[in-house]
């Protein structure tokens, strides 16, 4: 009867959700983790055991620049100090990991001595440095302009019409003067308005009415409200606020998007889950894990969004720090570690059919895995000892089982399992 049971249990690849983004890229985000140095190898090496294929990296104007060049579109200005840039972006780029470049931080020399947060004086500074790094990094092609620049902390004056008119179109006409396959993206907004800061609505309207010229729009869909997850809200909490445009709400950011440029694509360039410990208004790890799943479906089934990064690989060690990490501060694995190299959720349930949805992450092109299902006897092969993923490592099946059935999936070219699910 129990290998009947298991011979019932029937299992077929389907296509993809109608109006998904199928080559959606997911990637992570750690400058501290992946800084220059001794640690930078073993470093990447932990990105390949991940199968991270996209890092977003923040190119620190202020820093490369901290004297006016004389020729500041040209990379050999004696003025720049690439060394760091160079040793990071060099060992992604021979790792075959590509990279997001995220321009940001204005020098004193171009804001009158203010600070790396007040806009350049000219219209013409941040491009000419977008041209000198893409010189210095011809293979670079997809670009961020700005971090958060609807909030004060980032951007002074935090004006649209001064983030699109000095920042944002001045830097996209010469990026794409220099290589029409450069994709530039703008926004790279928060989720939500400050005291200080404009909510990102407010913003992306401000960006329209400016004649913002992009090719993507990024944004950072961070949790802002107790109990939110990748597909919801906590009952009784208010879905749409003062324009907050969370993972929780993603269609609504989708119809901003749409609204103001037509049918761009969409960047995610930061997302991430504090957790509980060390941070006390956190998740705890198990639901960071699940969460970091279910963020990867939410992302893979919604139309026009091409990017999620996950911000952190490992958690910061000062007080107050970020949390959002794979790993903790002392590099001890979080459960989100497997989560995000095996992310499985369930889909979709129909009576006794449930949608599983996956990725395969280390390795290229398609894999080879197998869907397991835990009976008594133990973890048992569905439907034949193994299968394929599709191009991008994704895998999608159908299976008939009752509440509480657990699964799981193996990489069967690393031998290793992800976390299991529970049909609900």
């Amino acid at each position: 009867m129990r290998l009947a049971l298991a011979a019932a249990v029937v299992a077929l690849l389907i296509p993809a959700a109608a109006g998904a983004s199928p080559s959606v890229r997911y990637g992570v985000q750690d400058d501290a983790y992946l800084s220059a140095g001794s640690s930078l190898e073993p470093s990447l090496q932990t990105l390949d055991e991940l199968g991270v294929g996209l890092v977003r990296y923040m190119v620190n104007w202020r820093q490369i620049a901290s004297v006016k060049p004389r020729h500041p579109t040209n990379p050999g200005d004696k003025a720049y100090d690439w060394s760091s840039t160079d040793a990071v972006l060099g060992a992604l780029h021979a790792h075959k990991i590509q990279v997001l470049v995220t321009l940001y931080r204005a020098p004193a020399w171009a804001n009158r001595g203010k600070g790396a947060n007040v806009a350049p004086a000219s219209r013409y500074a941040l491009a000419d440095f977008a041209i000198a790094v893409a010189k210095r990094y011809p293979w670079l092609r997809m670009w961020e302009i700005w971090n958060e620049p609807n909030l004060q902390s980032f951007l002074k004056p935090n004006s649209p019409q001064v983030y699109v008119q000095r920042l944002l179109n001045p830097a996209y006409v010469e990026l794409h003067a220099l290589n029409d396959a450069n994709r530039v993206a703008g926004g790279a907004t928060s989720p939500r308005s400050t005291t200080t800061g404009l909510s990102p609505v407010t913003f992306m309207r401000g960006m329209k009415a400016a004649h913002a010229r992009l090719d993507a729009y990024s944004h950072h869909p961070y949790p802002v409200t107790p109990g939110e997850r990748p597909f919801g809200f906590a009952k009784g909490v208010c879905r749409y606020c003062t324009g907050v445009l969370t993972l929780a709400n993603l269609p609504k950011l989708v119809a901003e998007v749409r609204r103001d440029f037509g049918p761009k694509r969409i960047w995610l360039t930061e997302y991430g889950y504090a957790t509980n410990p060390p941070s006390p208004a956190g998740v705890s790890w198990n639901q960071q894990a699940q969460y970091v799943a279910e963020a990867a479906w939410r992302v893979r089934s919604t139309p026009y969004v091409d990017v999620l990064i996950q911000f952190m690989l490992e958690d910061e060690s000062r007080k107050n720090g970020w949390t959002t990490g794979l790993m903790s501060s002392t590099g001890l694995l979080k459960p989100a570690f497997n989560s995000f190299m095996l992310p499985i959720v369930e889909a979709a349930r129909t009576g006794m059919r449930t949608t599983i949805w996956g990725q395969i992450r280390p390795g290229t092109r398609q894999r080879l895995y197998q869907l397991q299902r835990l009976l008594p006897s133990g973890w048992t092969p569905v439907g034949g000892a193994s299968a394929v993923t599709d191009g991008t490592g994704s895998y999608t099946r159908v299976v008939y089982a009752p509440k509480g059935a657990r699964f799981r999936v193996v990489s069967l070219d690393t031998g290793t399992s992800s976390r299991p699910i529970t049909i609900h």
